[in-house]
């Protein structure tokens, strides 16, 4: 099975996790990195400069044996599939995890939109309002809904919820949004404890070393 996966050069959670799954589970891929100028048109023409469809005019896709497949979550689904760190035979399970997928989607998505078109004093103000509001409680939903006997989102072991909330978490946290501070993270001591794990993973420790940049800041989760 071929594999390629098209991203930005950029270790934001809609491509970390998928590409975190597969790297889990010893699975080789082509990382493509397409830059801004090319992603413009990309959302003109559903296709990369080489031809490589891109179905729904967005990133990150994956290509398997030249089949383009969209979508953060499907994309998820099915590299941890590949992988094994996502059940194929328990649907309870299956969906349990889904929802913290679309929980880090809705996150991302009011954190996108708040500000949106505005000058960059406007934004500020406002992603500042957010995070007394209604990312507040959002943040409040997700930390309440983390089970509490063990150190990860579901289970007892490193999944794809819990990629997907680290590498969220870590863009949330790490000083590049203006108007987030970066101490937000710490009033939802769950959350704080799945970044933390996830922090601590041999294999992410492996896969940060390997791809990240030097200059790469982690979340402040303490």
């Amino acid at each position: 099975m071929e594999l390629t996966f098209i991203y930005f050069d950029f270790p934001f959670w809609r491509a970390e996790v998928g590409k975190i799954a597969l790297f889990m589970g010893g699975i080789d891929f082509e990382n493509k990195i397409v830059d801004g100028e090319e992603f413009q048109r990309v959302k003109e023409t559903g296709q990369l400069d080489d031809g490589t469809v891109i179905p729904f005019h967005q990133l990150p896709c994956l290509v398997v044996d030249g089949i383009s497949i969209a979508q953060t979550a499907g994309i998820a689904r099915f590299c941890g599939k590949l992988s094994g760190i996502y059940p194929k035979n328990d649907d309870v399970l299956s969906a349990q995890i889904d929802q913290f997928l679309d929980m880090a989607t809705d996150i991302t998505d009011l954190i996108f939109t708040t500000g949106r078109d505005e000058d960059e004093e406007t934004k500020k103000i406002k992603r500042q309002e957010l995070c007394k509001g209604e990312l507040a409680r959002k943040l409040g939903i997700l930390d309440k809904n983390i089970r509490d006997e063990s150190g990860w989102v579901l289970g007892f072991d490193l999944g794809l919820a819990d990629i997907a909330i680290w590498r969220l978490m870590g863009w949330l946290s790490c000083g590049i949004l203006d108007g987030i501070p970066t101490d937000l993270i710490r009033a939802f001591p769950r959350i704080s404890r799945v970044c933390l794990a996830v922090d601590e993973h041999p294999k992410i420790q492996q896969w940060v070393a390997r791809t990240y940049p030097k200059d790469y800041v982690r979340g402040n989760y303490l």
